[in-house]
């Protein structure tokens, strides 16, 4: 996401809500710190620090199992320093009551600071939406109710709009961006009772007013995650595999530069990477997140023979961005282990044809160089877009009509977020709303399909058992 402007309006020292007439945290005063144990070991009074993973949601859209793993949030463990700090991971996905295991968590390990993590704000639905944030505002007031911890939210979804989650969330620090170095330092400076006021990527309530500051540019040096207190054989089942960072997402691209390029993590640290999840952890099925594995169409190509020379008998999965694929990448990716893949959507603007006739052809030569492989894959198409008619509805169902993906999601509408064109063009139109608004699912669909796109789209897919409508 976009970082948000900074503006800082000039505060003191923070305090949190537990500590109004100190500059240090209520949990410092009661619990001082003595001088650090020696290395390897941690201080007997050192914080503890509770991180919580809210996402619930089991499917994405509504038939497409996806039990995602908190990655982000294991990788926020793997940043704090353990000769400093006692840390403790609770994931929710799999919890039969989520309150219940939040509440005794709380008051068993007496946590000093909280982080809790939202990956997602909603399931991606328009006809079947589930918002996260009614869960994480519930697990916010539980904590505050029992609990004298610093309550920090962060995540892809807090970071979407960090000010007016925060508002409506009401933790007392947000984080923005990646968050593992944010996070980190955000705790060793509550520890030392010293002012965050100055770190990147926070979000804070002084003299009654919202401060952002703005997100550091990604540092491209990462830190193992700390997987081991997730539940990994049930997630290596219930979604797409356990994932691996292989290309950075973020703000560190320079101006001209190509983003895909630039942002590569490199291919033998990835590789140590699975290596390690395999040796010690006994992993074996991966999602490689790479916001369009194919980009650049070389380095993937050198990425899976590296994985075949290495010899990792694993299985992995990853998105494609429909172009600059052939047929000798799409065969290196099932030789290295790749057992599907997702064809991400092209969502276009329907008023231009030609932009449409491209954007499907390109989709349907990725997906027919699958099936020449036999490699499975999945295929999503939007419907509703700006300009939608009845005759470009039917050339996207003709699209799909002529592959053979293992699903097809038919999404109705686009998912507005702040900034993108689907909600310039829906207040064009005359809607009415804030940017706050939009934490809430809200999908733009053309006024010319609107009243019949979903019967028609559910007609159709009653006679493809591949398809569903979302």
């Amino acid at each position: 996401m976009a970082p948000q402007n900074s503006r800082h309006l000039g505060m003191g020292t923070p305090v949190t809500a537990r500590s109004a007439v100190s500059n240090t945290p209520s949990w410092a005063i009661m619990h001082p710190f003595r001088h650090q144990a020696p290395t390897g070991e941690c201080p007997e009074n050192a914080m503890k620090v509770l991180l919580i993973a809210t996402n619930r949601h089991g499917r994405y859209m509504n038939n497409i199992q996806a039990q995602p793993l908190p990655l982000g949030l294991a990788y926020i463990a793997g940043y704090l320093d353990p000769q400093k700090h006692t840390t403790k991971m609770l994931d929710l996905m799999f919890a039969d009551d989520y309150a219940g295991e939040v509440e005794r968590a709380v008051k068993e390990f007496q946590p000093n600071l909280v982080g809790l993590s939202m990956r997602n704000l909603d399931n991606g639905s328009n006809l079947y939406p589930q918002s996260v944030l009614p869960i994480t505002k519930e697990v916010t007031d539980l904590i505050r109710s029992i609990s004298q911890a610093t309550i920090v939210c962060g995540g892809p979804a807090f970071s979407i709009l960090p000010e007016v989650c925060f508002e409506l969330i009401g933790p007392d620090v947000g984080v923005t961006g990646s968050g593992g170095d944010a996070f980190s330092d955000l705790a060793d400076r509550l520890e030392a009772g010293e002012s965050y006021e100055d770190l990147p990527g926070l979000v804070y309530r002084s003299g009654g007013r919202i401060t952002a500051t703005e997100p550091a540019p990604t540092s491209g040096v990462m830190k193992p995650p700390r997987l081991e207190e997730l539940e990994l054989d049930r997630y290596a089942e219930a979604g797409f595999g356990i994932g691996v960072i292989t290309k950075w997402f973020g703000n560190q691209t320079s101006p001209g530069a190509d983003p895909h390029r630039q942002n590569l993590r490199p291919i033998p640290d990835v590789i140590s990477e699975i290596r390690d999840l395999g040796q010690r952890l006994g992993l074996n099925k991966f999602f490689f997140i790479a916001n369009g594995f194919n980009l650049p169409a070389d380095h993937a190509k050198s990425f899976c023979r590296a994985l075949i020379d290495a010899g990792l008998k694993i299985e992995w999965n990853t998105g494609l961005v429909p172009r600059d694929c052939d047929d000798e990448l799409i065969g290196l990716m099932k030789e290295s282990g790749c057992g599907l893949v997702i064809v991400n959507d092209l969502v276009v603007d329907a008023h231009d044809p030609v932009d449409l006739s491209v954007c499907l052809d390109q989709m349907q030569q990725v997906c027919l160089l699958c099936e020449e492989a036999g490699l499975p894959y999945t295929v999503g198409q939007t419907f509703g877009a700006p300009g939608e008619t009845r005759e470009t509805v039917e050339r996207k169902l003709d699209f799909l009509r002529n592959i053979s993906p293992t699903v097809a999601n038919l999404r109705v509408g686009i998912r507005m977020l702040p900034g993108a064109k689907s909600a310039e063009q829906a207040r064009l139109e005359g809607q009415v709303f804030a940017d706050g608004d939009l934490l809430q699912p809200a999908f733009y669909v053309a006024d010319s399909v609107k009243d019949w796109i979903v019967d028609h789209l559910q007609t159709e897919a009653s006679r493809n058992p591949a398809w569903s409508v979302d």
